[in-house]
């Protein structure tokens, strides 16, 4: 399967996800806003476990390391 998204891109990812998820639980953040961060942190931590952004593919970005 195709990559796109390195190890630190992968890390940063999870720990945006988990910031997110936290903000909305410790702020007690409620309604449309709690639905759209936590939809944010899952789009984030999916991308991270399957390592490919779509979002990256039109604009050629790549972070994996080449192998040699």
């Amino acid at each position: 399967m195709f990559k796109n998204i390195g190890k630190s891109d992968k890390l940063i990812r999870i720990a945006v996800a988990i910031l997110l998820l936290a903000i909305v639980q410790f702020l007690g953040i409620t309604g449309t806003l709690s639905v759209i961060l936590m939809g944010l942190s899952l789009v984030f931590l999916v991308t991270a476990f399957i390592n490919l952004c779509p979002l990256y593919l039109p604009f050629g970005i790549n972070t994996c390391k080449k192998k040699d």
